[in-house]
């Protein structure tokens, strides 16, 4: 290794040049394994945090085609199943809502109106992080609260006395944001007022659209399978009944599948650096030949020639491994930082990282150390 180490101390720059497209290559392997570990283990803490045993039940189609609607009844019905604890739900309003009278029709911010029931952050897990919810006295009168995204789109970052929003030709008062909602994204973008208001001000009819269900964690799959029945005994195949935690996981596995193509960026940048690394040993047999002659006069062998400059590519691809392994750790842990989740680096990450970089080494070696060892040593001093 001292001697195999000579020809990489004496033309650094050229080592370091050479090394470089394996680093890139085993960082890139590495950050994507790492950041897809770390994400997964984020995304399990969060479901976690949430809760599995929430369940949706929501609006189908009729034989016509049509939206179907859930009777007034469902929730009632629901909250009498067994191992249900908690039934929230929201209704759909038809109408819009705008920061003034004066802005255009056309101008929505794809929002959306809903009415909903007062413990509606407690079943999904969220906040308020403005002001406050709906009470039992708010919910009668012209006032809202905002869901996350709704009031990004308004413009809206706090609550104010007299802060208001044109809703239904008329205006509503503002006394809350609500934080993100995983489990229920579709609230994120919503503006929601109280049942009574909306029947009162907005015309609403009282139908729940979507009814959210919390449950014994262990009665999950039961529950499940009798809430289509229940909320509507007429027409339970007019009712749809999903898990929210469900869909985290299938956003997860998508957001994975592209986990295929980095690492096949990766592979492509280890290739170009198996490339430069066996360029520079040809280049290194040629530079060496005197000291190859010089070797072989003085009783080296063959195989001595082939270990030493297989052994000289070898540290190098390994010196880039192991910079790119560094690298693609660190990358790792930053981003994680930022997103607040468990650093992973999975063993086959690092190893595999190294592994390859070892391996192209051996085949970028290969050839220019045959090469060098079936120099004879009166030609390799002659051609000096």
């Amino acid at each position: 290794m001292r001697i195999s180490s000579v020809g990489l101390r004496t033309r650094r720059l050229r080592a370091a040049l050479s090394a470089l497209g394996i680093a890139i290559g085993v960082a890139s392997i590495v950050a994507v394994l790492g950041l897809s570990a770390s994400s997964q283990a984020g995304l399990l803490a969060q479901i976690d945090r949430l809760g599995t045993n929430m369940l949706t039940v929501g609006t189908g189609k009729d034989l016509s085609g049509a939206n179907a609607e859930l009777p007034l009844t469902a929730p009632g019905m629901i909250s009498r199943i067994g191992p249900v604890q908690q039934v929230q739900s929201t209704g759909s309003v038809d109408t819009k809502v705008y920061r003034s009278p004066l802005i255009p029709d056309v101008n929505t911010n794809a929002l959306t109106v809903q009415a909903t029931s007062l413990r509606l952050p407690e079943i999904v897990r969220t906040g308020v992080l403005k002001g406050r919810f709906l009470n039992a006295a708010t919910a009668n009168e012209p006032t809202a609260v905002l869901g996350y995204v709704a009031a990004q789109r308004l413009g809206m970052d706090r609550v104010w006395l007299g802060q208001r929003v044109w809703l239904g030709k008329q205006w509503f008062y503002i006394v809350g944001i609500l934080g993100p909602a995983a489990l229920a994204p579709e609230i994120d973008s919503s503006v929601l007022v109280g049942y009574p208001a909306a029947m009162r001000f907005l015309g609403f009819d009282g139908h729940p659209s979507t009814i959210y269900v919390r449950s014994d964690t262990d009665q999950v799959k039961n529950v499940h399978s009798v809430l289509a029945g229940t909320a509507n005994p007429e027409n339970p195949s007019q009712v749809t009944v999903s898990n929210p935690s469900d869909a985290l996981v299938v956003r997860a596995a998508a957001q994975s599948a592209l986990n295929g193509l980095f690492l096949g960026l990766g592979a492509v940048a280890l290739l170009v650096g198996g490339v430069g690394v066996a360029n520079t040993m040809i280049i290194s047999v040629l530079e060496r030949r005197s000291e190859i002659g010089l070797r072989r006069a003085l009783g080296a062998t063959r195989g001595h020639i082939r270990v030493q400059f297989l052994a000289e590519a070898i540290l190098l691809a390994g010196l880039g491994g192991a910079v790119g392994v560094a690298a693609g750790v660190l990358a790792t842990m930053a981003y994680a930082a930022t997103k607040n989740w468990a650093v992973v680096i999975p063993p086959e990450a690092w190893a595999g990282g190294v592994g390859a970089a070892v391996a192209i080494g051996v085949i970028a070696g290969l050839v220019p150390a045959l090469r060098a060892a079936r120099m004879q040593p009166t030609e390799a001093l002659r051609t000096v």
